[in-house]
């Protein structure tokens, strides 16, 4: 298990958007549909808990969506995915993967409450240690599904854990691929936008036309 030592958020920075950060915005313009409005009254009865103020931002601004084909950022409302890769099944996943590699290692770097905020193609789950009374200071714990260590943990939030992704910025890449890792300029869909290009005829993420379009059905 591997941290930061202090925890860091977008606040101390002093971005013109001061929850979310102006550089993640200008790494990663939102697109054109992007954005959610939660009710995050509902979301902390639901839950138990409020969540980070930076979180709730980026789902405000990005909302449910692809980092370059390559990591999903999940949103605490049930339905908007298929069952199994929601927050609520991939949080009771992690723990479950947890809990299996504390018994068979004797670890216990992670202890308390995981709530996963993020998926990826590589099978990693990004999530925060929710254990601290101040949703603001939960640090972000991430699963490598390959690789060594599989689990670390960073005293940053979320979004400044994206940066430090996007920039290269960490000691070594925690996740098992390389998509975002140094990227410095990345491409976000909305799962709205993704769809209306399919329903086009048109690959979302080349912007050129979609060899398979129309053959499974779309628009019939």
């Amino acid at each position: 298990m591997t941290s930061e030592r202090r925890f860091r958020s977008i606040g101390e920075g002093g971005h013109l958007d001061s929850v979310l950060g102006q550089r993640i915005l200008e790494m990663m313009p939102p697109s054109p549909n992007a954005g959610e409005a939660v009710d995050w009254r509902q979301v902390a009865e639901t839950w138990g808990v409020e969540f980070p103020d930076d979180y709730r931002r980026f789902v405000e601004v990005y909302g449910l969506g692809s980092v370059e084909q390559f990591l999903t950022v999940l949103i605490p409302e049930p339905g908007r995915l298929p069952e199994g890769f929601d927050m609520l099944s991939e949080s009771e996943n992690v723990r479950l993967t947890w809990s299996d590699h504390a018994r068979r290692r004797g670890g216990d770097q992670v202890q308390g409450r995981l709530i996963a905020w993020g998926a990826d193609a590589g099978a990693d789950v990004l999530c925060w240690d929710a254990s601290g009374r101040d949703p603001n200071t939960w640090p972000v714990v991430v699963f490598r599904r390959q690789g060594y260590p599989h689990w670390t943990r960073h005293e940053c939030g979320m979004v400044y854990f994206l940066e430090s992704i996007f920039l290269g910025e960490l000691e070594e890449n925690p996740l098992s691929g390389d998509d975002l890792w140094g990227k410095r300029s990345l491409k976000f869909l909305h799962q709205r936008d993704e769809e209306m290009l399919l329903a086009q005829g048109i690959d979302p993420w080349t912007g050129e036309p979609d060899p398979y379009a129309g053959m499974f059905g779309e628009g019939t």
